[in-house]
């Protein structure tokens, strides 16, 4: 036999769902406690790292100029140059100055590879040192 204790209006039924707000409020502090803890726990050496700058290109008078149009022709300045033998002599002629003339190559964006790479080829052989290659910068807001 069973015994019922309290009113029989049948007001106090037996709630058979979970609480979850308890569940919630333990799971939002472990949350915070790592999203702390964390950075604390990730340990590096201190290095410098590099800054990232954009360095503006300055054309000095003492740098070589050398422009490869669409069709693969070679340009010294506005000068068309008629082979690579004649590159190869003119730039072995600035090499050998002190200070060493920087080449900045400007290659149009149709020109075939192979026409930038003799170029390349061609200040290798005559010994240069510095190649830049100029290109346009990426457009803005776009």
């Amino acid at each position: 036999m069973g015994m019922n204790v309290g009113s029989s209006s049948g007001d106090d039924d037996v709630v058979s769902t979970i609480n979850t707000t308890p569940l919630v409020d333990v799971m939002l502090v472990l949350l915070i406690i790592f999203l702390i803890t964390v950075p604390v726990v990730t340990q590096s050496i201190a290095v410098n790292l590099p800054k990232e700058t954009n360095v503006v290109r300055v054309t000095k008078p003492e740098n070589i100029e050398i422009s490869v149009s669409k069709d693969g022709d070679v340009y010294w300045g506005t000068k068309l140059i008629p082979d690579m033998e004649e590159l190869v002599k003119r730039l072995g002629k600035e090499s050998v100055k002190n200070p060493q003339p920087e080449v900045h190559i400007r290659g149009d964006d149709k020109s075939r590879y192979e026409s930038v790479g003799r170029v390349i080829f061609a200040c290798q052989r005559a010994g240069i040192m510095k190649i830049n290659f100029v290109t346009e910068p990426p457009a803005r807001g776009g």
